[in-house]
């Protein structure tokens, strides 16, 4: 029987002994924490009890330090006060390896999903009104109660996200402990420490509950809210959905980021930069071999100077789909290879490393073509203060927070709840960007005037000196409902993005057919004088993004070449003479985009790309130089 419980630990730990490690749980609890996750033992109850705290009375005298210690209490104010105690007569020792509790999740759920899961499914909303002392007597949902837990849900939420699937099942999940767990209250000196941890045999999550230190019998179980934080300033900040404050004396102003910033990121990202080279000269007529990975390429590149080969040694272009790493090597033994990537390019396509090179052109709060952005892991005080200031003078208040790293809307949020925002903190690296809220509209005769956003191809032939080009065409994406800046978790209203979403209708315009209907409706912004305005913004962009030698700039790496993705939209703004303009807000670029449109329309779309970029001809080529 010992081999058994021998055999069945070393398995457990061999599938969960990595997430135990990061979650620090003392090994000391493994075996027992394995046999109570086999068995589903919930045996808290025999350790702990649920307390209602009395709400002192006013009138009541109370001394100062009783009072002190009520208003820290983060407990939401809604609905009576709850801790909870040690009722095991004979307390509880940390050295106990059986001291380790298995808390049960209430409500798991991805962010996206929360206000119908609300409506749909049955009891929900009256346990979570209950949990969050939020009065709820009906029997059918009404709208008010739901939008009273989905404002106060984020004093509850925690998080945790699959390692391993498809970008879609990675996505952060979002989970509500079950009535013990939520009581158990916040200190900035813990009695207990608490984990999620995913149980793979069950494929369930539950939350994972150990001691910090001896307990005797009617003290509290608490936990820190905060955990791991250790600045002061952070702290405070992360702690404000419970312990409301005011950062206004903290400076919303957010220069760029120090040059060791880049250099962490140029060392996290493993690139190696290459070696000064010369510029490589090919003969006139020289047919080039390319390898790629690319499938949109190896069907639709037809141009005679260019040749396929599977042999990765002896092309003359390398275009990969995946990020292309070591360039010190390549420029040491093969300069003359062209490749279809800029070293440190991530400076471009990360959101939060656009935002810090963007400063360059228009100082801490930006220039006027990218919404006003913070890094949430780096300037969350910052933003609270920006918001809190902003809320003070009655301004818009929406923002959207997204994550730096992934593209097609995933794990993207829109709300004005600042608690919301801080905590989204904890889900994965994340920029919160100002929402556009007086977006420039679409009429759709079907639907109304709805948000769109334009995608533009251009054409990076060379860093310094810089030479950009954009592809003619651009391409067009509407959201398939009437833009209001209400329902923020209505994905048709908000977002534009819909060949992903399974049947979400997908309404399509080509760009020569768009002009004059957006010039019919905007008879006084001619697309001509709105493109020039586009274009500049690119310009500046990559100007500012190649100023600076690398890894604080793209690296000018004569053998590089590339194109991007630039998705946009247009907002109205006031030029500095008042008058009304469009304003272009980029709003992200994307490195290796998916040209499978460009293709089905325009069958000479890679010939024109590669002409551009690797010979040099733009003449009959569907481009336009920008720099």
């Amino acid at each position: 029987m010992a081999g058994d419980g021998e055999e069945a630990l070393a398995a457990f730990v061999a599938l969960h002994g990595a997430a135990l490690r990061s979650s620090r749980v003392p090994t000391q609890y493994w075996e027992s924490l394995s046999r109570k996750l086999r068995g589903e033992v919930f045996d808290a109850g025999d350790y702990f009890g649920i307390m209602q705290v009395e709400e002192v009375d006013e009138e009541e005298e109370v001394d100062e330090e009783m009072e002190e210690q009520f208003k820290k209490k983060p407990n939401p104010g809604n609905g009576p006060c709850f801790k909870v105690i040690v009722t095991n007569e004979n307390g509880l020792q940390a050295s106990n390896p059986d001291c380790v509790f298995l808390v049960d999740h209430a409500w798991t759920y991805r962010a996206e999903h929360a206000r119908q899961q609300l409506r749909r499914v049955p009891g929900l909303l009256h346990r979570m009104a209950n949990l969050m002392g939020i009065p709820f007597h009906g029997e059918v949902p009404d709208e008010g109660s739901i939008e009273q837990v989905l404002q106060e849900m984020w004093k509850y939420n925690q998080t945790y996200q699959l390692s391993q699937g498809t970008a879609e099942e990675k996505v952060p999940v979002w989970y509500i402990m079950d009535e013990f767990g939520s009581r158990i209250q916040h200190s900035d000196q813990p009695s207990f420490a608490a984990a999620p941890l995913f149980y793979m045999p069950q494929q369930i999550a539950y939350t994972i509950l150990w001691p910090l230190r001896d307990l005797e019998t009617g003290d509290e179980v608490t936990r820190d809210y905060a955990y791991g934080e250790t600045d002061r300033l952070i702290r405070k900040c992360v702690l404000l959905p419970w312990v409301p404050t005011e950062v206004l004396d903290v400076s919303c102003f957010t220069p760029e980021p120090p040059d060791e910033h880049y250099q962490a990121i140029l060392a996290e990202n493993k690139e190696k930069l290459p070696v000064a080279i010369n510029p490589p000269v090919y003969a006139k007529d020289k047919v080039f071999k390319v390898f790629t990975d690319i499938q949109q390429v190896l069907n639709n590149l037809t141009h005679p100077r260019f040749v396929f080969t599977d042999n990765e040694g002896e092309a003359d272009i390398l275009y990969n789909f995946s990020h292309f790493k070591d360039y010190r090597k390549l420029s040491e033994e093969r300069p003359e290879v062209m490749v279809n990537q800029f070293p440190c390019e991530n400076l471009l396509t990360v959101k939060d490393c656009l935002a810090s090179i963007a400063r360059r052109a228009g100082g801490p709060d930006g220039p006027r073509w990218l919404p006003r952005t913070f890094n949430l892991q780096t300037e969350l005080p910052q933003f609270i203060s920006y918001f809190q200031q902003r809320d003070r003078r009655g301004e818009d208040n929406h923002w959207i927070c997204k994550p730096w790293n992934l593209a097609r809307s995933l794990d993207t949020h829109i709300t004005n709840n600042l608690n919301s925002i801080i905590r989204h903190r904890e889900s994965s690296p994340k920029v919160v960007c100002k929402y556009i809220e007086e977006p420039v509209l679409f009429e759709r005769e079907d639907v109304g005037l709805v948000k769109f956003d334009v995608r533009y191809v251009v054409l990076l032939r060379s860093a310094r000196p810089l030479r950009l080009y954009s592809y003619d065409v651009f391409w067009l994406r509407f959201s398939n409902r009437a833009f209001s800046l209400d329902d923020l978790d209505d994905y048709e209203k908000h977002f534009t993005v819909m060949n992903y979403a399974p049947g979400v209708t997908l309404k399509q315009v080509h760009c020569e057919d768009f002009i004059p209907l957006f010039e019919k409706q905007y008879p006084e912004y001619p697309w001509t004088m709105v493109q020039a305005s586009i274009f500049k913004a690119f310009a500046e962009l990559f100007q500012v993004a190649s100023s600076k030698p690398a890894p604080l700039g793209i690296c000018d790496y004569p053998s590089s070449r590339a194109i991007y993705a630039i998705d946009l939209m247009l907002k109205w703004d006031t030029s500095r003479d008042g008058k009304r303009i469009m304003q272009p807000q980029i709003l992200e670029v994307n490195f290796n985009p998916d040209c499978d449109r460009a293709c089905q329309y325009h069958p000479t779309f890679f010939n024109d790309v590669f002409s551009t970029l690797f010979l040099d001809e733009t003449d009959n080529c569907h481009v336009t130089r920008i720099v």
